[in-house]
């Protein structure tokens, strides 16, 4: 069953919870501060790089969804706002959050027949392929995010 609110669910599953492997964004984050953000750990993407990174691909799908174009270029997708404080950090979690919630709701309001339909351009795919390729792109970098922090937290109790 692959409606546009299954989907949506396994999208806010892997943003917020309650997915089969019990492992979301909001639970690895709610704990990292400013500082764990913005470490860099070896020569890997620091753990604000990678929230961005992934949260790029829905602010381009999200402006698909609204009726615009496909306008994305993957090596902006890695570009975030400088963060100097956990204030700057608690601000561009609670937009990733707040984004991310609408983008769900988008994909509710799709009407089904839209998912084998192209998303912008049929070099891109489908909506189907596109959509569920955001949620597993999501699953890949979180598993990232997981082994970063892991790291700086065996470094800090060093």
């Amino acid at each position: 069953m692959n409606t546009p609110a299954t989907i949506a669910k396994h999208f806010r599953e892997v943003y917020f919870g309650g997915n089969w492997t019990t492992s979301n964004l909001q639970q690895h984050l709610k704990d990292v501060n400013w500082q764990q953000a913005t470490t860099q750990v070896y020569d890997f993407n620091t753990i604000a790089t990678l929230v961005n990174h992934i949260h790029y691909y829905v602010r381009v799908a999200t402006k698909v969804l609204q009726g615009g174009p496909l306008e994305g270029k993957d090596e902006l997708s890695f570009a975030h706002p400088s963060i100097q404080s956990q204030a700057d950090w608690e601000a561009i979690l609670s937009q990733t959050w707040s984004e991310a919630e609408a983008f769900a709701q988008l994909i509710e309001q799709l009407p089904e027949d839209i998912l084998g339909a192209d998303f912008g351009d049929s070099k891109y795919g489908t909506y189907y392929r596109n959509l569920h390729g955001i949620v597993e792109h999501t699953h890949y970098h979180l598993g990232q995010i997981v082994l970063v922090k892991k790291i700086i937290q065996a470094q800090n109790q060093a």
